[in-house]
């Protein structure tokens, strides 16, 4: 059984920094895809960025520029550094875990964790 764990969550001013950290249990860390969504509320939940197990990187548009993935396999452990906070980034970020194209596999999910911008 794997499970994710998020922190670092919080409320921050406009133009202000966040880094969350998701740490997994389980062995599967490093060979799996690590994602952040958000899901603000009335809102579906849309994919962030993406880190492959060779860290290999991706970004949603709305990110690109401002937030960093990142992740330590020592440390079975995904970061994503914010900067540049808006107040359109308010949402519960949530972190996702998935076996890599051609591996068979679960997908695990983290419980969440609240980012709020606000002034």
């Amino acid at each position: 059984q794997v499970q994710l764990v998020e922190s670092g969550g919080g409320l921050v001013q406009p133009g202000g920094s966040l880094r969350l950290s998701c740490t997994a249990s389980g062995s599967i860390f490093s060979i799996y895809v690590m994602d952040w969504y958000r899901q603000a509320p009335g809102k579906q939940r849309e994919l962030v960025a993406t880190i492959t197990s060779g860290g290999s990187t991706n970004y949603a548009d709305s990110v690109k520029g401002r937030f960093t993935i990142s992740r330590d396999n020592a440390k079975n452990t995904v970061y994503l550094q914010m900067n540049s906070l808006k107040p359109e980034d308010t949402a519960v970020y949530y972190c996702n875990a998935h076996p890599p194209v051609g591996v068979w596999g679960y997908d695990y999910w983290g419980q969440g964790t609240q980012v709020t911008v606000s002034s």
